[in-house]
């Protein structure tokens, strides 16, 4: 008969999903010579829209979209996007560069299968001399064949995005088609379609490197942002965010 213990009552503790990629996605990145930044939760308005070159009138600035801390005068906000985190950065730290930033973000949405009022983003920066959206793309390729497999192609579709010119969301092939087509059924990932909307991206805005100091003439560089829940929900077969914020250890005690 086995004796009960302390040790064999406690369950083995597990990394949560969201912590496993961060730590798998950071190790990619480390591998082209990126580094980790950090900024802060709640962030100064200038950070978060001014130096990001968002203009005063952007939607994104209403408070359907953005959660604005009392006292209102003293212009702070919880961050909406880890950009905030690429001018902090280069305001301390001379070019040539490359950081990754993961971080939470929040936004003031309803929730639902795919929304939540927070959630995690990844900022991706590299300011160099004669950077190119052909650095751009193969950086995006190496990363996600690494995340995904060999097998991923990517493609730029032209975008807005306020502090990048030009823009791009950045698809994904659908690494699920495969799957759902061997097992007869269309694919619920991508709805058929073969691609994926993955991120954001662009070559960075002269007004955004010259809001930190550089100059445009002399500097270059590019950006992303991603979802990081959604590369989560992509890569274990997650459908719905909320569970990943749920604390339900049915759900944790499977990965």
């Amino acid at each position: 008969m086995e004796v009960l213990t302390r040790d064999n009552l406690l369950k083995k503790g597990h990394i949560h999903p969201i912590t496993q990629t961060i730590v798998e996605i950071v190790e990619i990145f480390r591998g082209l010579g990126f580094v980790v930044a950090d900024g802060p939760e709640i962030e100064k308005e200038f950070y978060n829209f001014n130096a990001l070159n968002v203009p005063a009138d952007h939607p994104a600035r209403d408070m359907q979209d953005t959660f604005w801390l009392k006292p209102l005068s003293e212009r702070r906000v919880l961050r909406t996007q880890t950009s905030a985190v690429q001018v902090r950065f280069m305001e301390v730290h001379k070019p040539p560069l490359r950081i990754i930033a993961p971080g939470k973000i929040f936004r003031n949405e309803a929730t639902d299968a795919t929304h939540e009022a927070q959630f995690h983003q990844i900022e991706g920066l590299l300011v160099d001399k004669n950077v190119s959206v052909a650095h751009l793309k193969g950086t995006l390729e190496h990363f996600l064949r690494k995340l995904y497999g060999e097998s991923v192609e990517i493609r730029l579709r032209p975008s807005y995005f306020p502090f990048v010119e030009p823009g791009f969301e950045i698809d994904m092939s659908c690494t699920g088609c495969i799957k759902n087509e061997k097992a007869g059924g269309c694919c619920p990932m991508c709805k058929g379609t073969t691609w994926i909307e993955i991120m954001g991206a662009g070559m960075v805005h002269p007004n955004v490197l010259s809001a930190v100091g550089l100059d445009p003439k002399e500097w270059k560089g590019f950006a992303f942002g991603l979802g990081l829940d959604r590369l989560v929900m992509l890569k274990y077969g997650v459908e719905d965010i909320r569970h990943l914020y749920s604390g339900d250890l049915r759900f944790i005690d499977q990965f």
